[in-house]
């Protein structure tokens, strides 16, 4: 139920709702304040142009990207890899309508599935059912790696259903184990937002991000907005408010 309050609130809060909020309240007030009520019309239609555009959402992303891919693989830098879950394909009818991971969780496996066969290091999944559905996206993640890609699974964690949970909940199983160094395969633009807290869970991490924003060439179709252009945007926007409510969340604490 906290998940879903809390998705409910971050609706308001992203594109594109966010924005379409700013051009209703310009409508309601058209007749009674004018001039405002123009601006905050431009205003919200400037704002989804920008966010929509990929050009600009690509750019923006890229400034969450900070933390580079791992080239050299150091033998004792790290004792185990951590894979954060990323969202269900829910009921696909070409698996027999079994629950299996989404397309950027496949990403984030694939890359996982390489450093552990570089490194032979075992493999912690990450991630819960926020939905209730029957299975974990960790078991999901399990079941792909494991039947498709052939790479073993050590530990399962399938309760988390935010990434301070897949932290936290990560650190209570592999502390009992002594292992503080992992490598961290998230999503790069995601890495900063887990790099916080799973340091502040108590882990040593070494980031191993994967699915890069990058492009073959920017041309005018780079100007031009479009559906993933504001889904970008929106991942952008969603991290920012992320990183902020959990460094407030820590101070708190």
């Amino acid at each position: 139920m906290a998940w879903f309050f809390t998705n409910l609130l971050s609706a308001f809060l992203l594109p594109p709702l966010n924005f379409m909020l700013v051009g209703v309240v310009g409508c309601v007030l058209w007749n009674r304040r004018a001039r405002l009520a123009r601006l905050l019309v431009v205003i919200s239609l400037a704002l989804l142009w920008i966010s929509s555009t990929p050009y600009f959402a690509d750019g923006a992303l890229r400034l969450l990207e900070t933390s580079p891919p791992v080239l050299k693989l150091q033998k004792g830098d790290a004792e185990a890899i951590i894979i954060l879950g990323a969202g269900t394909y829910f009921s696909p009818p070409e698996y027999r309508n079994i629950d299996t991971v989404g397309a950027e969780a496949l990403v984030r496996l694939r890359y996982g599935a390489k450093l552990q066969r570089e490194t032979q290091l075992p493999i912690l999944v990450s991630g819960g059912n926020p939905l209730g559905n029957p299975l974990s996206e960790g078991q999901q993640m399990q079941s792909v790696l494991q039947h498709e890609f052939r790479v073993p699974v050590r530990w399962v964690e399938g309760s988390s259903n935010t990434t301070l949970e897949n932290a936290r909940n990560s650190y209570a199983m592999l502390h009992a184990l002594g292992i503080k160094n992992i490598y961290l395969v998230t999503h790069a633009w995601h890495m900063p937002r887990a790099i916080q807290v799973f340091q502040a869970a108590g882990f040593r991490v070494i980031p191993a991000p994967t699915a890069f924003t990058t492009g073959y060439r920017t041309n005018l179709l780079s100007f031009i907005p479009n559906a993933e252009g504001l889904r970008r945007s929106r991942i952008f926007i969603r991290e920012l408010i992320g990183i902020l409510w959990y460094r407030l969340k820590s101070r708190a604490e």
